[in-house]
């Protein structure tokens, strides 16, 4: 029994250490800057410059198949799958557009990058394109993402920004950040456009 409990509490301080570890590798990770403009009671407004993105556009409809479909042929493209062989840094977030027509999965370039020095991708269904500026709209929350978290929180958002009365256009999409082994301080965020130029 004491052999036991020396081993499960090995076993826990060993999975604590990991995850600390995770969530400050995340941290430390490239993420895709942007400017806070507006801070709500629920969301927030960003301003987003102009970025260089791959990027494979899908058919699928729901978040995991997205996910499953998408994520392996842009992590195909950044380790190595390209016609240089370049090992690119995995940075955050991931952007999923989840849609009934035309769904997409992104990866944001490091900032070194821009669509002329970035190597071609092996796989004909990686493009890589600059996405221009932006203004957009986040509701943040936590937790491994569910299809389900995915539509509450638009509806949520949507509904934070009528009551606001501020415009908005297009998909409303998910932002990921987090590797799937990470349990604890998970951040996920649903962006939608707005338009503020005016504001």
């Amino acid at each position: 029994m004491k052999t036991v409990l020396i081993i499960t509490v090995i076993l826990f301080i060993g999975f604590t250490l990991f995850q600390a570890y995770t969530v400050m590798a995340s941290n430390k990770s490239g993420s895709q800057p942007y400017t806070v403009v507006r801070t709500e009671k629920d969301f927030e407004i960003r301003f987003y410059p102009a970025t260089t993105m791959a990027i494979i556009t899908s058919s699928a409809k729901t978040y995991k198949e997205l996910g499953n479909s998408g994520f392996k042929k842009l992590a195909g493209y950044i380790f190595g799958g390209n016609q240089t062989n370049e090992k690119i840094a995995m940075t955050t977030p991931v952007h999923m557009d989840i849609n009934q027509t035309l769904s997409t999965m992104s990866f944001v370039m490091p900032s070194q990058y821009n669509k002329d020095n970035l190597p071609e991708p092996n796989d004909s269904n990686v493009k890589i394109k600059t996405i221009s500026q932006e203004y957009v709209a986040v509701m943040k929350f936590g937790g491994y993402a569910s299809e389900n978290d995915i539509k509450t929180n638009s509806r949520k958002l949507e509904n934070a920004l009528k009551e606001a009365s501020i415009s908005y256009y297009g998909h409303f999409r998910f932002l990921g950040y987090n590797p799937p082994f990470q349990f604890i301080g998970r951040r996920n965020e649903i962006i939608v456009s707005v338009d503020w130029t005016n504001k």
